[in-house]
């Protein structure tokens, strides 16, 4: 990765000054969500997001989720809703449940892949909100190779990735029985 940190190193939320120096400077990191654990960095750190991918082994053109602390944070990156659609969206959130919202050009394709819209959470998870409400939106992919089973523990997140990452945010999974349900406008539950 791109930071002089060392690599994998367990910090908790107390740590937040440091947390949020890491995040900025482009670390790729761990921390539990609703019902994996995940791993992120910053939207604006398009290098981090493109390392996300490698250490996936995930295709750009799928996409990826992004989490925010609330709607507000991506204000200049979503389309408008109407009021219908905005209050279907509104009604799931804080909670484990992403939605396929319509994007902006603007939205950089590592992020979006090959579609006209983003994946958006967010998360009920306090952690992940204080993650998003100290540094922002954040990419929020499962904590693992493709085709593994995602990460249940921080140990398990070390096994994935035992030198590739900037940090560990410590915590516990918020109750959940495996990743976010992902849905679309159109009534469509994608997973």
């Amino acid at each position: 990765m791109k930071t002089d940190f060392p690599s994998n190193q367990l910090l908790t939320i107390d740590h937040s000054s440091e947390i949020l120096q890491r995040i900025q400077q482009g670390a790729v990191f761990a921390y539990p969500t609703e019902g994996v654990w995940g791993i992120g960095a910053s939207v604006q750190c398009l290098d981090a997001v493109a390392d996300i991918l490698t250490l996936k082994q995930r295709p750009q053109h799928k996409g990826l989720i992004v989490v925010c602390s609330d709607l507000e944070q991506l204000s200049d990156w979503l389309e408008p809703l109407d009021d219908d659609k905005k209050q279907q969206v509104l009604a799931t959130w804080p909670g484990p449940v992403t939605w396929v919202l319509p994007c902006k050009e603007s939205v950089p394709e590592v992020i979006r892949g090959e579609h006209t819209s983003i994946a958006v959470r967010v998360s009920a998870h306090p952690l992940v909100q204080k993650l998003c409400k100290l540094a922002g939106p954040l990419i929020s992919t499962s904590a693992n190779p493709a085709g593994e089973p995602s990460a249940m523990s921080a140990e398990q997140v070390q096994q994935y990735f035992p030198q590739q990452l900037g940090f560990i945010v410590e915590g516990e999974l918020g109750g959940q029985q495996g990743p976010s349900e992902i849905r679309t406008l159109d009534g469509i539950v994608l997973r």
